[in-house]
């Protein structure tokens, strides 16, 4: 896979560890940055990486910065994406088998640097599983583009 990667000033050390690794498993990552350790804008880097996904430049992204949760955010204002903040492996594998996420967020000041490697090999790893799921997925993009949705009740569904 084509992987985008971009982190602020918090994470720089913990993506260029995490870019290694991932490139170690056989995906090609292209490495947005920053590489300046003085203050950056997560918001920036996060809507980098959701745009070049969302325009099909790239199969999925990794967004870095202190928490996770602001550069997620932002990379949910662009639509198409699903980014999901995981601080473990449970929930970067379901967030790609029930919501075919495509941008993984991570916070450097939250996980270590190998958990944050098993977490992304194995949300890279993880398949959308479709079925149930990609009705709800579709929810989640009307949403995105202000059109309503219904509560569509599945009969002899468990989850």
């Amino acid at each position: 896979m084509r992987i985008a990667i971009a982190s602020d000033h918090a994470a720089i050390e913990f993506r260029r560890e995490l870019a290694e690794a991932v490139r170690g498993l056989g995906h090609e990552v292209i490495d947005f940055g920053t590489d300046d350790p003085t203050k950056a804008d997560y918001p920036y880097f996060g809507k980098l990486v959701a745009e070049r996904v969302a325009a099909g430049e790239f199969d999925r992204g990794i967004a870095l910065c202190g928490s996770g949760i602001g550069i997620s955010i932002a990379a949910n204002k662009v639509e198409g994406i699903r980014c999901v903040v995981c601080s473990e492996p449970y929930s970067a594998v379901l967030s790609r088998q029930h919501n075919d996420s495509n941008v993984l967020a991570m916070g450097a000041r939250v996980i270590g640097v190998e958990m944050g490697k098993m977490i992304a090999r194995m949300w890279l790893e993880a398949e959308f599983e479709g079925g149930r799921h990609q009705r709800r997925v579709n929810q989640l993009d009307a949403i995105a583009r202000g059109i309503e949705i219904e509560d569509q009740v599945d009969p002899g569904s468990t989850c």
